[in-house]
């Protein structure tokens, strides 16, 4: 197993569900992560949908104590550079691309890079990565198809995201080739817009607790 392997296999093992968030007011990360961070989140994925979405990532990594913040949705070269530099400790992409792979190859930091069918698995391995997105889940066939891929595909590790909430998360939990999965459900657009970061911090238990 490789460095960098060894590396996002640590961060996603923290917890059973990693945080996937598009933050729209950077100012309002730092209250976020800390209430996510609180009910046991500590591996946070920022996605690069907004354009407050690097400065969001800088804040966390400055200010929140025991944050792992990582930046999804990196589709190129450039992307990856900027969330590095911004203080991503992981990378993650909805897919794989020849420049996202080279960034990673010349980053400490490591890739969950996406993937949606076996022919990116098998791509992916060739290339060295054990462990993957697989995204999106539901819309691919979700815990059926990981769990079809088990045999043919053995030795994989997946986190799945897309489509999976509270009540399938375990459906995917307990497969043996899923390690975490990913969702938005924790962090709900309403409660962050009300500042409701008691409420999110709840959700973030509830979620903790899909690891018992």
């Amino acid at each position: 197993m490789s460095v960098k392997t060894e590396k996002v296999l640590s961060i996603l093992k923290l917890q059973p569900v990693v945080p996937v968030l598009i933050v729209d007011d950077a100012k309002s990360a730092v209250n976020l992560a800390k209430a996510l961070v609180a009910g046991g989140l500590r591996a946070i994925e920022i996605t690069l949908r907004t354009p407050a979405a690097l400065d969001a990532i800088k804040a966390v990594a400055a200010e929140v104590e025991g944050a792992n913040v990582g930046a999804g949705t990196i589709l190129n070269s450039k992307d990856y550079e900027a969330a590095v530099k911004a203080g991503s400790t992981f990378i993650v992409s909805p897919g794989v691309s020849p420049s996202v792979l080279a960034a990673a190859n010349d980053s400490a930091v490591p890739l969950l890079p996406g993937t949606a069918t076996p022919s990116d698995v098998m791509t992916l391995r060739e290339a060295g990565y054990d462990v993957m997105k697989f995204f999106p889940a539901e819309q691919n066939g979700g815990a059926a198809m990981l769990k079809a891929w088990s045999s043919p595909l053995a030795g994989t590790l997946f986190c799945p995201t897309g489509g999976i909430s509270l009540n399938n998360a375990r459906d995917y939990l307990s497969l043996p080739n899923v390690v975490c999965v990913g969702g938005s459900w924790v962090a709900p657009k309403e409660l962050v817009a009300a500042g409701d970061w008691a409420g999110i911090t709840k959700l973030a238990s509830e979620a903790f607790a899909l690891k018992a």
